[in-house]
């Protein structure tokens, strides 16, 4: 069975929702935004994916990255019908069916859905820093889980990132990080290439949250 859903009815600050689907993202960006693919393997086997998938769609990557996840707000699991592509970047010949069931992690925590809304919450030596998020798809299906969150308040940057965990053919498991951010206008642009360079350290942690050597 095939989960894909997506929510859209709220407000991101973003206009191409759902962008880190796309084959081509990385030659193709929409104008005004960067795009980033990042990928690590973090074992094999089927059991390595269940405990992975499990830490993924409950925040793991989030909470490992050093975000507190706060002001949760239930999915809507609203459906998409948008085209599932396979590895090759060539729409699936029969596209999965939605599946609806709710999904909890072992300590109760309930797996992300489409349409969920959390503020990922970062302290800083002075305060704390909020984002607040909108999780615009989930992907879950037998060899392949995730989902991507989308921006819904000003801040230093603007998009989509995407966490994407795979349980490939010759049996190993990787998460793939795919972002699509803009840095805001005016004045604000004088700090992009310090905001690059704490989004690719942040991606770097992210990528290692999941890990066995962190205790996943």
């Amino acid at each position: 069975m095939t989960r894909r859903s997506t929510f859209t009815d709220q407000s991101v600050t973003y206009g191409a929702i759902g962008a880190t689907l796309a084959p081509d993202l990385l030659r193709y960006p929409p104008a005004g935004y960067r795009p980033a693919e990042d990928s690590v393997r973090l074992g094999s086997g089927q059991e390595r994916f269940d405990r992975a998938a499990e830490a993924l769609m409950t925040w793991g990557v989030q909470q490992g990255a050093g975000f507190e996840v706060v002001d949760v707000s239930a999915g809507t699991g609203a459906q998409y019908p948008g085209i599932v592509y396979d590895a090759e970047g060539m729409p699936l010949a029969e596209q999965p069916a939605p599946r609806s069931e709710d999904r909890f992690g072992a300590d109760g925590t309930p797996y992300i859905t489409a349409g969920v809304t959390a503020t990922l919450r970062r302290r800083g030596r002075f305060r704390a820093h909020d984002t607040p998020v909108l999780v615009v798809y989930v992907i879950d299906e037998p060899d392949r889980i995730g989902f991507a969150y989308g921006t819904t308040a000003e801040g230093p940057e603007s998009g989509e990132e995407s966490f994407i965990l795979e349980h490939r053919e010759d049996d190993t498991v990787w998460l793939t990080i795919r972002s699509l951010l803009g840095t805001r206008g005016g004045i604000h642009r004088l700090g992009a290439p310090r905001q690059r360079r704490k989004r690719r350290e942040l991606t770097r942690v992210e990528l290692r949250a999941l890990h066995p050597a962190g205790g996943v």
